[in-house]
C-alpha cells in the first residue's frame, strides 16, 4: 500500500529482510526510501534467512522533501531471501515506502 511504510528505530545500521515462498531469479531490484545515507542489499539462496552474501552497496542522493527511488539492475541472479541493510542516514529516523523485485 502506497499509505504504509516501514520507518527505522533511530539506530543504525537496520536491516529488514524479504523472503520469497521459493529460490526465485531476480534481474532488478527497486527500493523507495526516504533520508537513506547509505544502503547495502544481501541475498541468501538458503532455505532460512542464513548466509547472506553483499549484492550492492550504494551511496544515495539526499532528496529533501522527496523520496529517494533508486533501481538496482542486476545479473541474473537467484535468491530465496533479499535483506537490505540502512548503513546510515541523512537523519535518526528514515524510512522505506516500496520494496520492489522484478525477475521470473
Amino acid at each position: 500500500s502506497s499509505k504504509t511504510f516501514w520507518m527505522t528505530t533511530g539506530m543504525f545500521p537496520q536491516e529488514l529482510i524479504i523472503g520469497f515462498p521459493k529460490c526465485v531469479k531476480i534481474s532488478k531490484v527497486a527500493i523507495q526510501c526516504y533520508l537513506v545515507r547509505t544502503l547495502r542489499i544481501e541475498r541468501s539462496t538458503s532455505k532460512d534467512p542464513v548466509g547472506f552474501e553483499q549484492c550492492i552497496e550504494k551511496d544515495l542522493q539526499h532528496t529533501e522533501g522527496q523520496l529517494q527511488m533508486e533501481e538496482f539492475p542486476l545479473p541474473e541472479f537467484q535468491a530465496t531471501y533479499l535483506r537490505f541493510i540502512i548503513k546510515s542516514a541523512f537523519d535518526h529516523f528514515v524510512s522505506v515506502h516500496r520494496v520492489m523485485a522484478e525477475g521470473t
